[in-house]
């Protein structure tokens, strides 16, 4: 059985590149909330937030919607929204004249909604800011644009690492000071850790990716990117993942679930959105699984008896770096239509201040907006953020382009396809391709 090793100066290397990484990414220390807005008061805000995380969800309809109200004197409407369904019931709203007046979403929809007239550019809203707030911002803001303009200002910054349980690397005969360094590592340790029951069903996976709806599309173009491919053209004018990169990544997703040496179990479970005390680490089934910040974070918080690392971002071999989507995350987005914009934009600026963006992106245990926060204690003191951090520069966005969310889900149903063994990983990318095409031609 192969031991993973890493050199001294790689593992010293890794912890530079976190102390000079780490001034990028971060929320400020808390600071004074700005004084009570006047001329709110009666008014009511529709404000919808994607995710059905209930840390997030007891965070926002608790004590953030209550120190808004308490400032503006007005209503906070919250409602969460699962993702799969948000930008269905958004565009059912846009056409009833029901949609809410901010709601959130992932940069990648921005440009669609735009496209069509359905925001409103905060780019003024964003000149009246301190220019010192603007520059603490910097690096999160350009993950809302679309054309230049400024659309959503995101609330956290994103990534996925696999995160790993040492005890189990251990157990393996595996070295969890030394992990893997490539995709094809990856699935040799997969193999080592994957326990099976007497009739061969897997009861502890040795790797999980995300296999549900979305979350196949995120893990494919994780992996693609890794193989050294892209989804579109250098224009995003075109489809590029009917590629020879594109193939291996699909393969090797469609491998990990299937066959004698299958490592994943069960294909199409939401593990990412299940509650921390429900995550298949916890549960200790599963050694290993890709997670975002914010949910290394709470599986921790939930379960500090266990010894959990995270990964770097890994390539495949013969490539030289590995990528996984990240980037700017979700944020919020102000709706032309609304009749409340200027509550709208006050409710923003409220989530994006120094200290509710602190308590925010803490209490999901996300990684911060804000580069002021590289010497704060939230920082500092998490191997999670610091290892998230040391990786932000191989987290590569989903394409911003018009009609972006109809070719993920296209491309999703033909992964779902090649995942389930109903088409081989080429044809599944070979029908794809031009179907995209199509909707990337009719969206500009």
């Amino acid at each position: 059985m192969k031991v993973f090793t890493r050199s001294a100066s790689a593992r010293a290397a890794v912890g530079l590149a976190a102390a000079s990484a780490i001034v990028l990414s971060g929320c400020a220390a808390a600071a004074e909330p700005e004084a009570a807005q006047e001329g709110f008061e009666g008014q009511t805000l529709t404000v919808w937030f994607p995710g059905t995380n209930q840390v997030e969800i007891d965070l926002v309809t608790g004590p953030l919607k209550d120190k808004f109200e308490a400032e503006t004197g007005a209503t906070l409407d919250v409602t969460f929204v699962d993702w799969g369904d948000l930008s269905t019931k958004l565009n059912a709203g846009f056409a009833a004249g029901t949609a809410p007046d901010v709601f959130g979403h992932g940069p990648a929809a921005v440009a669609d909604f735009a496209i069509n007239g359905r925001l409103e550019p905060l780019d003024d809203y964003i000149a009246g800011l301190e220019q010192d707030d603007i520059d603490d911002l910097s690096a999160a803001l350009p993950g809302g644009t679309v054309g230049g303009v400024q659309y959503l200002m995101p609330l956290s910054m994103q990534g996925n690492l696999i995160v790993y349980d040492a005890a189990d690397f251990e157990e393996a005969g595996l070295d969890p000071d030394a992990p893997p360094t490539t995709w094809e590592e990856v699935r040799e340790a997969a193999e080592a850790l994957t326990v099976r029951d007497a009739s061969g069903t897997i009861t502890r996976s040795g790797l999980l990716l995300p296999s549900q709806p979305i979350g196949r599309q995120q893990s494919f173009a994780a992996l693609l990117a890794s193989a050294g491919g892209s989804q579109l053209t250098s224009d995003d004018l075109e489809s590029a993942f009917a590629s020879p990169e594109g193939e291996k990544a699909l393969e090797f997703y469609t491998s990990l679930f299937s066959g004698d040496d299958a490592v994943s179990y069960p294909l199409g479970a939401d593990y990412i959105n299940a509650p921390a005390a429900q995550q298949p680490l916890v549960l200790d089934t599963a050694s290993m699984t890709m997670q975002t910040p914010n949910g290394a974070n709470q599986i921790i918080a939930a379960a500090p008896e266990l010894d959990l690392r995270i990964m770097d971002a890994v390539p495949f071999e013969g490539v030289d770096e590995g990528y996984t989507l990240g980037g700017s995350g979700p944020g919020l987005i102000l709706n032309a239509d609304s009749e409340v914009k200027d509550l709208g934009w006050a409710f923003i600026e409220y989530m994006i201040s120094p200290e509710i963006s602190a308590e925010y992106v803490q209490g999901i245990g996300g990684v911060p907006t804000r580069a002021s926060a590289a010497d704060t204690d939230y920082v500092q003191n998490s191997p999670v953020l610091q290892a998230f951090v040391a990786n932000s520069s191989n987290f590569l966005p989903n394409p911003n382009v018009p009609g972006w969310v109809q070719v993920r889900d296209a491309l999703d149903k033909y992964l779902e396809q090649a995942l389930n063994g109903v088409t081989s990983a080429a044809d599944a990318l070979a029908a794809a391709s031009p179907e995209i095409d199509s909707i990337l031609e009719s969206a500009r």
